[in-house]
C-alpha cells in the first residue's frame, strides 16, 4: 500500500489529536483543507484509519491495577480456541487480548480495582473454565503505550540475481 509523506504527516497529526478540525490539520501538514479532507477520506476507505477513540485513564475510572495473564487451552482445537477468545474478549476486566504461539495460547491484559480483582479474575473466571489447562499471572507496575504508530518503511524492490 502506498503511503506517501503527506499521508504519514496526516496520520501523525491525527494520532496526536483526532479531534482537531480539518482546517487545523491542513495547516499543520501544509496543504489546503480540501486536500486534507480528501486524503483523510482515502485513508479511511483504504482501511488505514479504522476509527477514532477516546483514551481513558484507568486510575480515574477505578481500574488502576493491571495484570498480564498467560493462558494455555486444552484441547488446542480451533473451536475451543475461538470460543475462549470470544468469551475472554467480552469480559469487563479485559482491556487487551492476544492469541499467541509458544507455551501459552492467550495473553490477556486486564485492569481491575485492586489485587483482589486480579485474584477473582483468575480464580472465579479463568480456572472455572473447563478448557483452561494453565494460567500464569504477571502484575504490571506500569503500562507505557506508544500513542503513535508509524507506517512501515517501504521496502526496495528485490533485484533478480543473474548467474
Amino acid at each position: 500500500m502506498d503511503i506517501d509523506a503527506l499521508d504519514r504527516a496526516l496520520l501523525r497529526e491525527l494520532q496526536d489529536d483526532a479531534r482537531q478540525t480539518n482546517r487545523d490539520l491542513a495547516a499543520k501538514t501544509g496543504v489546503s483543507p480540501s486536500t486534507s479532507l480528501e486524503r483523510v477520506r482515502l485513508l479511511r476507505e483504504r482501511g488505514v484509519i479504522t476509527g477514532y477513540h477516546a483514551t481513558v485513564d484507568l486510575e480515574t475510572v477505578g481500574r488502576p491495577v493491571q495484570a498480564l495473564i498467560s493462558v494455555r487451552i486444552r484441547p488446542p482445537a480451533r473451536p475451543v480456541i475461538e470460543g475462549f477468545r470470544e468469551w475472554a474478549a467480552q469480559l469487563p476486566e479485559t482491556i487487551g487480548l492476544f492469541v499467541t504461539s509458544g507455551a501459552h495460547d492467550f495473553l490477556i491484559h486486564i485492569a481491575v480495582p485492586d489485587i483482589n480483582g486480579v485474584y477473582a479474575f483468575v480464580i472465579d473466571r479463568l480456572t472455572e473454565r473447563r478448557e483452561v489447562a494453565d494460567v500464569q499471572t504477571t502484575m504490571a507496575y506500569e503500562h507505557v503505550q506508544s500513542r503513535r504508530v508509524e507506517p512501515a518503511a517501504e521496502r526496495a524492490p528485490e533485484r533478480r540475481r543473474t548467474r
